[in-house]
């Protein structure tokens, strides 16, 4: 069974999300990327020339913080906002900003909603303080009954 495409092209699909009021402004450090933004956070988008998929995620959804995305930070125990510049602590409001502009921009553009995803925000790294500094895993130990030579 064949399914409907919800929008033949990319264009079309940047009229919708700006008549659901969603902000749409070019991005000029992605050729043909759109930052998309909408209660305080923001994604960035880009054509893919694909019929099936006419949009691609070129920049997670994050806080927009001095006009840039930023990336989301887990560090165990808090929530980090991170951009190029610095890094500060993210706050509940913007966590949930993040999670439901996310989640309207899945509806919007058909992207695949996936569970985990839709119970809360998910952060685009993983940084625990006590994993910091550890040594890379040792090397397999040698097992004696494994023929490494000729036969």
């Amino acid at each position: 069974m064949n399914r409907k495409l919800r929008y033949p092209n990319f264009d079309r699909m940047i009229e919708d999300l700006r008549a659901h009021s969603f902000d749409v402004a070019t991005w000029a450090e992605v050729a043909g990327g759109v930052l998309v933004s909408k209660y305080g956070a923001g994604a960035v988008l880009a054509a893919t020339g694909k019929p099936e998929a006419p949009a691609a995620l070129v920049v997670a959804p994050g806080a927009l913080i001095g006009g840039r995305v930023a990336r989301l930070l887990d560090r165990g125990y808090q929530k980090f906002l991170k951009t190029a510049d610095f890094e500060l602590p993210a706050t509940a409001s913007q966590l949930q900003a993040i999670h439901r502009f996310s989640e309207e921009l899945k509806i919007l553009t058909g992207a695949v909603d996936l569970y985990n995803e839709a119970l809360g925000t998910i952060s685009d790294l993983y940084e625990y303080d006590r994993l910091k500094g550890r040594e890379a895993a040792p090397p397999a130990a040698h097992r004696p009954w494994d023929v490494a030579g000729e036969h």
